[in-house]
């Protein structure tokens, strides 16, 4: 699942628990409203908050369970409706039985029924009033942009490929072929030939490449890939696919139909993907808050140092390409431009303050990106975002270094853990800082990244190159 599409189920699954919190605070309050000045039942916080706590919990394992990504992309109502069906059965059951099991007193009907009941009701609204937004908004344009290549004449169930892209949001710009193909098919603009992909991927905003490996070559199969992983943009194939089978070519299902992915990463899952996000949100909340007394004192130092902001904040390359401010605490007395910067740090570098240097060495200056984590441009482990003119200088060494763009840029990567972190003098240290984010993507777990943050803070190995 390409970014886009991440974010867009994820503003859905918030926009769900934003509507599960506002019931239970409308039951609780109504309920413990006051007549004639005397509460019929007294207000306990600590049973708001455990009640609340509970609700989230099992509607998270829920939608986890019972819930995929189709589920908030698709336009289509039946698959909506019958998903929710069972969500609510599977709510109100599992809620039951923690209450009886834990024979929790404060949970009676009116508790644990009306919350669930005004907020199915409430969800129902939200879904009718999404799905009609959706709609207009696809009259207006589709959120992502499709390209198919080798139509031809063996491109088998194209108007059922096209139809499910469709709902799913996908827009087809066109397609390239050398075979001669009636230039009226299902109303696709044809692009070119084959050898075209080079320039429609320069000219055209595209999002992910559906290949039909039917009618190509093994070397022209070979040869899109290579220029699509250059670009840093996905690429689908129908199962005719010898060419680039192996462990990064995985099926998965099109409203029917079988079609591989190159270079599925797990986090496209969406399972995965929602874990990864919650966590993020979570231990940068708690990073945020239980250190806000050494962040203002940092910035107050700093202050106090050198005249100048307390921030620095480049632009660095994140996401699907997209570029973002980066915060960091100022450690130089002049900094590098934010926006064209191309001066790396070196070893002992005269431009680093004194308060500067102790920042760097322990990692403290790059505390404010939590802030970029909460806002969804970072991830706390991910590949290091790069300056924005490092990627030029990148793809000539490694083809597929725009693969690392396929998920956020973390705080802390695999490669900085295992001591490639600093400066990318050599094309041995861009290889190597290369080879170790995109083994990261491609081996995601949870557990990976708790590793990683354990290293972070424990490892001498991470210290390496730190200056």
């Amino acid at each position: 699942m390409i970014p886009k599409k991440q974010h867009i189920v994820f503003s859905n699954i918030v926009l769900e628990f934003f509507l599960l919190n506002i019931s239970i605070l409308s039951v609780f309050f109504l309920k413990n409203f006051p007549t004639d000045s005397i509460p019929k039942h007294p207000f306990v916080l600590s049973e708001l908050l455990t009640f609340m706590l509970l609700f989230n919990i099992v509607w998270g394992l829920i939608v986890l369970i019972n819930r995929d990504q189709d589920f908030y992309l698709s336009s289509g109502s039946s698959k909506k409706v019958k998903s929710f069906i069972l969500s609510t059965f599977m709510f109100i059951g599992v809620i039951s039985t923690i209450a009886i099991i834990f024979k929790i007193e404060y949970f009676n009907r009116t508790t644990f029924i009306f919350p669930i009941l005004l907020f199915c009701f409430m969800n129902i609204i939200s879904f009718a009033l999404v799905a009609d937004i959706i709609k207009r908004k696809r009259k207006a344009g589709f959120d992502s942009s499709v390209l198919l290549i080798g139509v031809g004449k063996n491109w088998k169930n194209l108007e059922q490929v096209i139809a499910s892209l469709n709902e799913k949001g996908y827009g087809v710009v066109g397609f390239l072929d050398d075979v001669k193909t009636k230039s009226n098919i299902q109303n696709l603009n044809s692009l070119g030939k084959l050898a075209d992909l080079s320039k429609v991927l320069k000219s055209q905003l595209i999002d992910e490449i559906f290949i039909s490996g039917g009618t190509l070559s093994e070397k022209e199969i070979k040869d899109a890939v290579r220029l699509a992983d250059y670009r840093g943009i996905r690429i689908n194939v129908i199962p005719e696919m010898p060419a680039v089978a192996g462990n990064s070519l995985k099926p998965y299902n099109l409203d029917g139909l079988t079609m591989f992915q190159h270079r599925q990463t797990p986090l496209d899952e969406f399972s995965n993907f929602f874990l990864k996000r919650v966590f993020d949100i979570f231990f940068s909340l708690t990073v945020l808050i239980t250190l806000s007394p050494i962040l203002l004192i940092i910035g107050i130092i700093i202050s106090m140092d050198r005249k100048g902001p307390v921030f620095y904040k480049p632009l660095r390359k994140g996401e699907s390409g997209n570029v973002f401010k980066c915060y960091k605490f100022r450690t130089m007395s002049i900094c590098d431009n934010p926006i064209n910067g191309t001066q790396s740090t070196v070893k002992n570098d005269p431009r680093i303050t004194k308060i500067g240097k102790y920042l760097r060495k322990l990692d403290l200056d790059e505390l404010p990106q939590f802030f970029n984590v909460l806002k969804g441009e970072m991830s706390v482990v991910g590949p290091r975002p790069h300056r924005v003119n490092l990627d030029k200088d990148f793809r000539k060494i490694v083809n597929d270094y725009m693969v690392r763009h396929y998920i956020k840029p973390g705080i802390t990567g695999w490669a900085q853990v295992n001591g490639w972190r600093g400066p990318t003098a050599t094309n041995e240290q861009k290889k190597k800082r290369v080879w170790h984010d995109l083994w990261y993507i491609e081996n995601w777990k949870f557990t990976l990244d708790i590793k990683i943050i354990f290293l972070t803070v424990f490892s001498k190995k991470t210290r390496t190159n730190a200056f």
